[in-house]
């Protein structure tokens, strides 16, 4: 390999790693939230087998906590495939980025779309993350509110 060929397949690494960082960084976001998933489907699950040995006033408390547990999931559900999502066009960026180079073609359009892409997919997901974050709030209101009266 000539010299000057060695310089641009280490030029395209180069411009390569940055989104692979992104994938990492991504990566890290989703195991968080796949954590918080695993949280929020557990404490509902146990919250409605103790629905049957609750009564009247408690066990209306408890149907509105598992509500807001399952709308967590739900949300936590769509920000984890929006992350996914964002990584997916990362991927793509990498692959049209190697093409690019070793193919010689001129898809800076594509790579461009793929980039945007990857950063409206990973602001959803921010955004759904942040607002079951709120909603965690709420559910701990909801299962506080007699000991917040005093």
């Amino acid at each position: 390999m000539q010299t000057n060929e060695i310089n641009e397949v280490t030029k395209v690494l180069q411009i390569s790693v940055s989104p692979v960082v992104l994938i990492s960084g991504i990566g890290l976001l989703v195991l968080s939230m796949t954590n918080r998933f695993a949280r929020t489907t557990d404490r509902a699950r146990a919250l409605s087998k103790e629905i049957e040995n609750s009564n009247g006033s408690n066990k209306n408390n408890i149907k509105q906590q598992i509500k807001v547990l399952y709308l967590r999931s739900k949300i936590l559900m769509f920000s984890i495939s929006s992350a996914i999502t964002s990584i997916f066009f990362v991927a793509l960026l990498v692959i049209s980025l190697f093409a690019s180079y070793h193919l010689s073609l001129n898809i800076n359009s594509l790579i461009t779309l793929f980039f945007i892409l990857s950063l409206i997919a990973l602001i959803l997901s921010l955004v759904l993350f942040i607002k079951e974050i709120s909603l965690s709030l709420k559910a701990l209101k909801l299962e506080i509110k007699d000991d917040l009266q005093d």
